[in-house]
């Protein structure tokens, strides 16, 4: 699907919000790209790229895109929304990392958290919030110490390992085929 000329309107207002027992279901993304083709499980995070935006709020540091999962929407759909919408990036979402409860520090409340990766495949000029945010593609060590939610740490965690094992998975299935008589 072709976005870059399409105009993209961030939706507004809580009356879609999903809820579990109280708490507040928020969906976010870990747009990341590799910027090398020489990645391997050894160096990984040196070829990853992860894409960081600004809090809303001055002071509040830096995360990745996350925002209420609403009720007409699939969770899938509402990761990559939020994504458009906070970041501006497009890509492919996959299988989701994991759940958290976190504490909201402004309000002292409880939210239910999945994060998801996405792999980015297109990058826009204009996006909704483009306004209000600032975005930054940094290393794994950098995202670490910038993103201020520890949940959303646990999660790039979470990433880094999975793309490891799948990345040492390809390197095993190759030297196996290289093994193998033609």
């Amino acid at each position: 699907m072709e976005l870059k000329n399409m105009l993209i309107v961030a939706r507004s207002g809580r009356q879609l919000q999903r809820y579990n027992k109280g708490r507040r279901q928020i969906v976010g993304c870990i747009p990341y790209r590799i910027k090398s083709n020489k990645a391997s499980g050894k160096n990984l995070e040196d070829a990853l790229e992860v894409l960081l935006i600004s809090a809303q709020r001055k002071g509040k540091g830096m995360l990745f895109p996350k925002g209420g999962w609403e009720s007409d929407e699939s969770i899938k759909d509402a990761a990559l929304r939020e994504s458009v919408e906070e970041a501006g990036v497009h890509g492919t979402v996959e299988r989701i990392l994991g759940t958290w409860l976190f504490k909201n520090k402004g309000n002292d409340k409880y939210y239910e958290g999945y994060m998801f990766p996405l792999l980015v495949k297109e990058q826009f000029d204009l996006w909704p919030e483009k306004d209000i945010r600032q975005r930054v593609w940094v290393s794994v060590p950098k995202a670490k110490e910038v993103c201020q939610q520890s949940w959303m740490k646990e999660a790039l965690d979470l990433l880094v390992t999975r793309l490891e094992s799948s990345l040492t998975k390809i390197e095993d299935d190759n030297i196996i085929d290289q093994k193998r008589p033609l």
